[in-house]
């Protein structure tokens, strides 16, 4: 009997070496991380809004548009998908309700944070936080309103940029009290990151990986031996493709052809490969799809 995705998941944050969670904002993302054989996926807020709105992370996705999306991703493959759940959408009864979406999209863990409504990206400036009581309230909700026992809980604080290491370190320890799996002290500087897992014993600790760079881009042997367990990387494939799509777009607007830019991308056979055209092949001969009818290159 194969694993559940969120018994895989809770065996890789048990295990010897930090899980390394690359950020994917669609099911082409999601297909590109399986492909690259890593164990664990990462749906970025900032990058579903940016994919979904063009615009800044900000507050401006819907429970149902976040949900809608981790549920395509989780979809597209069998690896366990952490996803953004901002803070909750609002209080204890809609972070119950979107926990139980998000499970039953697929999803293997969502994290929570302690900002206000409308929240922000945690690496941007003008944060505000709820209470921590209020905070200690939504994730003994997301811990109830789980089915599957092995839904990750993962609660996360911002307050360590506003309010400084003490407070953020008493919050999270309320959350993990509470009976959050993982704890997310967010935006930590390099001074914080010794810090961190000394106060924390016997729970894994997330570290992200952002683009703002305020969380220095170590090795994932730097991160274990600071004693973080998952790594999520949330917008560097993104980032990559809009830099080569803006390169792209500068040359087929100087040249005016294709012809210098077709080498140097993914071929259509590689595309399609990606996108599971043999898995539609075959069922197709299942089905009795006639040949001359049947998907080919």
């Amino acid at each position: 009997m194969s694993l559940t995705r969120t018994r895989r998941l809770r065996q890789a944050l048990a295990g010897e070496r930090a899980v390394m969670a690359p950020g994917v904002v669609d099911a082409m993302y999601a297909r590109l991380v399986a492909e690259a054989g890593f164990e664990a996926m990462y749906m970025t807020g900032a990058g579903t809004s940016a994919t979904r709105l063009g615009y800044p992370d900000v507050g401006l996705l819907t429970m149902t548009e976040m949900v809608d999306n981790a549920t395509r991703i989780a979809d597209a493959s069998d690896i366990p998908l952490i996803a953004d759940a901002d803070n909750g959408f609002g209080g204890p009864l809609n972070v119950r309700r979107a926990i139980q979406l998000y499970e039953r999209g697929g999803v293997a863990a969502v994290h929570l944070e302690d900002q206000v409504l409308p929240k922000r990206c945690g690496h941007l400036a003008g944060k505000q936080l709820i209470s921590a009581e209020d905070m200690v309230a939504k994730v003994k909700a997301a811990v109830d309103a789980r089915v599957d026992p092995d839904f990750v809980v993962i609660a996360r604080t911002d307050a360590l940029a506003l309010h400084g290491r003490n407070a953020a370190f008493d919050r999270a320890e309320m959350y993990r009290e509470a009976g959050a799996d993982v704890i997310f002290v967010e935006s930590p500087l390099p001074d914080d990151l010794p810090h961190i897992a000394p106060r924390f014993p016997g729970i894994p600790l997330l570290y992200n990986m952002a683009t703002s760079g305020k969380t220095p881009f170590l090795t994932r042997s730097d991160i274990e031996a600071l004693g973080f367990k998952l790594i999520i990387y949330p917008n560097w494939l993104l980032l990559s493709a809009c830099e080569a799509a803006r390169n792209t777009l500068a040359v087929l607007k100087r040249e005016e052809t294709i012809a210098s830019i077709a080498p140097h991308v993914m071929s259509f056979k590689q595309f399609f490969d990606t996108a599971r055209m043999a898995e539609i092949q075959e069922l197709e001969a299942r089905y009795g799809t006639p040949e001359g009818s049947r998907t080919d290159y």
